[in-house]
């Protein structure tokens, strides 16, 4: 587009601190890089189907990610951090007998602005400003879906969840949560070294064997 880098960084921190929706939202560009964005972009928000909240604070939301489907987004408040557990795909493949999601097939992987959107739509809802104190210090992709599955598009969007022009969160606090895709974890270490998780659900391999049917690829 002919622009110098630092106006990515100013689009970027417009609508991930800023939780911009509209380039014209954005006034410190000039209104011709605005109208040349508009021409050839969109920020793309997801739309919101449902919302629950609970008691305790707890918050769920169900967001429209096109053909009928829904993902489930949820912000766990505790007295010292907000969690937010985002999910990666609609439906799951890994058929684990105990969960909901595995039980309704696998339609397909969120893209890397689908996942973001999670966390965007969140701190809106939530009332995040680049004023206040953000709500949310703590990102798990623990939701729909088996996060390694997805592998390009989850590490796309914990790169922008990183930086300190998206949303600026620390390494220590996003956790990925794996059934055990074991090339794909160490693949992670390399490519974007956050806090993982391995959900075992058993204590012996006989066990994980009958409801997790991944564990027995695992060599």
């Amino acid at each position: 587009m002919g622009e110098k880098p630092f106006r990515a960084k100013q689009v970027m921190r417009w609508m991930h601190w800023g939780g911009a929706a509209d380039f014209a939202e954005m006034t410190d560009l000039a209104k011709s890089l605005r109208a040349k964005l508009e021409e050839c972009a969109i920020v793309g928000v997801p739309a919101l189907m449902t919302a629950q909240e609970s008691k305790d604070g707890t918050r769920k939301w169900l967001l429209d990610v096109g053909t009928g489907n829904g993902v489930e987004t949820v912000f766990i408040p505790e007295a010292d951090r907000g969690t937010l557990c985002i999910s990666s795909q609609v439906g799951c493949a890994l058929e684990c007998t105990f969960c909901s999601t595995g039980r309704q097939g696998f339609n397909r992987n969120l893209t890397t602005a689908e996942i973001i959107g999670q966390l965007w739509w969140a701190n809106k809802a939530l009332g995040a400003t680049p004023k206040n104190e953000r709500m949310i210090s703590n990102v798990v992709m623990m939701g729909m879906g088996e996060p390694l599955a997805n592998y390009d598009n989850v590490v796309r969007a914990l790169a922008v969840m990183l930086d300190d022009h998206g949303y600026s969160l620390s390494r220590r606090r996003v956790t990925v949560s794996t059934s055990g895709m074991v090339p794909q974890m160490d693949r992670l270490k390399e490519d974007m070294p956050v806090a993982l998780a391995v959900s075992l659900h058993a204590s012996n391999d006989e066990v994980r064997d009958q409801i997790v049917p991944l564990n027995k690829n695992i060599l």
